[in-house]
């Protein structure tokens, strides 16, 4: 969207675009979009299924069909192909997971003033639950699937041994970066609570014997083992500059010498004043972290200076939501 050029009308399209969102939302929790395709496509029926008011229901179904989600045809829904290809459980390219986790963020976000009034988070004033960590950590997963296997191919681990996946929630990268690269070995290091996803993904692809998984809190204990490469995929955005200090001094101590550090994130340019997504992302990390905020180029290569890295480069790649990635070495 050009914003340049504002008027009354982008202004309150803008504005009331959550509208879209909450239905959209709505479909996925509802599951509309599997139960039209196993073939209840008449709103009656879904609805008893369901157990829905059928008035409310056919009023969503009609929303979705408007916003070219569902088809409707003599009072019948069907799905479309983007819907069923993206929003159907089981379907490779579900994306539900993280639209569950969108829907999740709704209530802080809805308390930004708050935040900006304060300057601290209002996630914790939000109800958490074992739904929202499954859409967090699924969702995560889904996003890293989408572009894991591309991004893992345009790096080139050659001659690297073994691999330190911080933060790797399931190991998504460690798996695709040891699919391509036969010698390379991986360690997963992240919360305990991630344990049994992790393994399971990991022996999933058939890679246990190459991708071990370690408990770690990096904020509180140092990075144990030793590494010749080190790959952070989206974890610095969750802490303040002190804290993103501290994990990159403990990456570095954890690195042998000639090793490779690689960071992948939302990026902002130097005058933090775009892209799009990554300034609209530190506000994301405001209302539910207490330090958060997207970094810049800049302030990542400064980090990375003062760790004691050297010849940082930024890669010629941008991913969805324009993240990039930046390579150090110690």
């Amino acid at each position: 969207m050009d914003m340049t050029e504002w008027n009354q009308g982008r202004l309150l399209g803008v504005s009331g675009s959550y509208w879209q969102a909450c239905t959209l939302h709505a479909g996925v929790k509802l599951d509309v979009f599997s139960k039209i395709e196993n073939g209840d496509r008449d709103p009656r029926q879904l609805a008893d299924k369901l157990g829905l008011d059928v008035r409310a229901l056919t009023m969503l179904l009609d929303a979705l069909a408007a916003m070219s989600l569902l088809k409707k045809d003599k009072g019948r829904y069907t799905n479309t192909e983007g819907s069923r290809s993206l929003l159907i459980k089981g379907a490779p390219g579900y994306i539900g997971y993280m639209i569950m986790h969108h829907h999740h963020l709704v209530t802080a976000w809805s308390r930004l003033d708050e935040a900006v009034r304060s300057g601290g988070s209002v996630r914790s004033q939000v109800a958490s639950d074992h739904e929202e960590r499954e859409s967090f950590l699924m969702g995560m997963f889904n996003n890293a699937m989408a572009i894991a296997p591309h991004l893992t191919q345009a790096l080139d681990l050659s001659g690297r041994r073994h691999l330190l996946d911080l933060g790797g929630g399931p190991g998504t990268y460690a798996i695709h970066f040891c699919m391509n690269h036969p010698d390379l070995r991986a360690t997963v290091a992240d919360l305990p609570t991630t344990r049994p996803f992790a393994e399971k993904t990991i022996a999933g692809f058939g890679l246990s014997d190459r991708i071990n998984f370690v408990s770690c809190d990096y904020l509180k204990e140092d990075i144990k083992g030793s590494y010749d490469v080190a790959w952070l995929s989206h974890i610095f955005h969750g802490e303040g500059p002190d804290a993103c200090r501290m994990i990159m001094d403990k990456v570095v101590a954890a690195i042998e010498p000639e090793g490779l550090v690689l960071i992948h994130d939302f990026i902002l340019n130097d005058t933090r004043d775009g892209p799009l997504f990554p300034a609209l992302f530190s506000l994301n990390m405001l209302v539910n972290t207490e330090r958060g905020q997207s970094y810049s180029d800049g302030e990542f290569r400064q980090m990375m200076t003062e760790a004691g890295l050297t010849d940082i480069r930024r890669f010629p790649f941008r991913g969805p939501n324009d993240s990039g990635i930046l390579s150090g070495i110690r």
